[in-house]
């Protein structure tokens, strides 16, 4: 693998667990002011 291909790589799952993480933050936030 090449060293643009391993950036991109990383540069997506961090993309991917960074939505995933504030998905959830604004499930809590929307179940706490509940």
């Amino acid at each position: 693998m090449t060293t643009g291909a391993i950036i991109m790589m990383l540069f997506g799952l961090g993309i991917t667990w960074g939505g995933a993480a504030y998905c959830i933050s604004v499930a809590m936030n929307k179940q706490s002011r509940d």
